[in-house]
């Protein structure tokens, strides 16, 4: 997929008034940190258009951008929990968990995970959470020009041996480096042929 247009369409924390088009829906999500501005400017061929830092937590609210004029990609702030009163249960911040159980124009999520950390509980609890909710969604190891490519191998492994013991199977999965633009047609032709079977 060649990317010829990206814009900003709107900034909220209310699920509700996220855009009311049908177009297809892919969500970016990770803990905080992860690259994820890095990885969507890289995707999109914009420096600019996610706001990178060095500060973890830049994104607080639900973006959605859209591109090609056929899809809307949307950068959701990175996951943390908040504790429930009085209970020992947790949850992903509200407006998240409120995304992905609202939007039906989510095709599916991608949940960003640093290649060079072994697998941490936070991620795997969400994916969880995810799967225990139906929604489908694809791995996308990040960072991958910090590690050698045995490394690279040997991390993902650890997280397929560990998801393998809850999941069928391992979701699909894309090993990327915004720096070296690692990655980015894999994940571009698979959105491609997403929006085609949608079609």
């Amino acid at each position: 997929m060649l990317i010829k247009s990206a814009e900003f369409v709107i900034s909220n924390s209310d699920v509700s008034k996220c855009p009311k088009s049908s177009l297809p829906e892919y969500a970016f999500i990770g803990r905080s940190n992860v690259g994820k501005s890095s990885l969507i400017n890289m995707l999109t061929g914009r420096k600019s258009l996610a706001k990178t830092s060095g500060k973890p937590g830049k994104t607080q609210l639900i973006n959605h951008f859209l591109i090609n004029k056929n899809w809307h990609l949307v950068d959701l702030p990175g996951y943390g929990y908040a504790r429930v009163s009085k209970s020992s249960k947790k949850t992903f911040q509200k407006f998240i968990t409120q995304y992905f159980a609202h939007r039906e124009q989510l095709v599916t999520g991608f949940v960003l995970v640093d290649i060079r950390h072994k697998p941490q509980p936070i991620d795997l609890d969400f994916m969880q959470w995810l799967g225990e909710h139906n929604i489908p969604f694809s791995i996308i190891f990040t960072k991958a020009d910090k590690l050698k490519p045995k490394a690279i191998e040997r991390h993902v492994n650890d997280y397929k041996s560990i998801m393998l013991e809850f999941w069928e199977e391992m979701p699909s999965y894309f090993i990327t480096s915004s720096s070296k633009n690692i990655g980015k047609n894999d994940v571009l032709t698979y959105i491609e042929q997403l929006n085609n079977n949608l079609e």
